[in-house]
């Protein structure tokens, strides 16, 4: 049986979820988003859909489709200065890039199963579905090797401007930069190969996503969000170029400041 190969299709796709890597969250449980898998037609997977409505989480079977190559060792995301065995970690650059998660089942309408609190991207081809049934799928006490000494993920906060600008932000259609920040600053380790932050006087430090800017100040066990600006100069903005499409949102943006 030795490099035997086995051939998979997927069943579905994930919709709701966000279109760039910066955008998934570190597992499903620190997540804060909506939306559902969306099941192929014409293959019996409306018979094979009943009775898991019952159920409050599922397991997710999936393909990290965005990834071309696996690394044997990586470096975690937070918590660990040091790389860890793929084997020893949920990264995504695996010999083969089928990943798992457990999410919440929120409802099923047809072909449809709604979920929360995920961890895939847009477009995530799904393999299998499979309930999450507790007494034999949590062990809360078992070890947990490298990880039973990573520190307890720090709070995000907002301060009040910037929760304006974060909702007005999410109401004209730009990114949801709250969930960013989320990602970003609490669930990963400032990085520089992985993030673009600089610092600026007075102890905050700002963190590049695309074309937006988030001001924060990281503290000892927390993180607060101080503001967001735009990325573009008065000058790019006022050129009609636009490669992004999204420079109608920052002048709209710009005019709650």
């Amino acid at each position: 049986m030795k490099n035997s190969s086995y051939s998979f299709k997927a069943i579905g796709v994930l919709r709701g979820g966000g279109e760039f890597p910066q955008q998934a969250p570190r597992q499903g449980v620190y997540a804060r988003n909506e939306g559902y898998i969306e099941l192929f037609p014409h293959c019996n997977y409306e018979q094979a859909l009943e009775d898991l409505g019952g159920f409050e989480r599922i397991w997710l079977l999936f393909v990290f489709d965005r990834n071309v190559n696996w690394k044997p060792k990586v470096l975690p995301p937070y918590g660990i200065d040091r790389k860890v065995g793929t084997f020893a970690s949920r990264s995504p650059y695996r010999p083969n890039p089928v990943g798992l998660s457990a999410v919440e089942l929120v409802k099923i309408e047809g072909l449809k199963v709604f979920i929360r609190n995920f961890d895939l991207l847009e477009g995530t081809p799904i393999l299998d579905i499979k309930p999450y049934i507790p007494e034999v799928d949590s062990f809360p006490g078992s070890k947990a090797g490298w990880r039973d000494q990573v520190p307890p993920v720090p709070e995000l906060s907002v301060m009040p401007e910037a929760a304006i600008q974060l909702a007005h932000l999410r109401s004209c259609g730009g990114p949801d930069l709250e969930d960013v920040a989320r990602i970003q600053l609490t669930l990963q380790s400032a990085n520089p190969e992985r993030q673009r932050i600089t610092g600026v006087p007075g102890g905050k430090q700002i963190l590049a996503y695309r074309t937006w800017r988030i001001a924060f100040v990281r503290q000892e066990n927390s993180v607060k969000v101080m503001g967001i600006f735009s990325g573009y100069t008065p000058d790019e903005l006022a050129d009609p170029a636009d490669p992004y499409l999204d420079k109608a949102i920052h002048r709209s943006f710009l005019k709650i400041r």
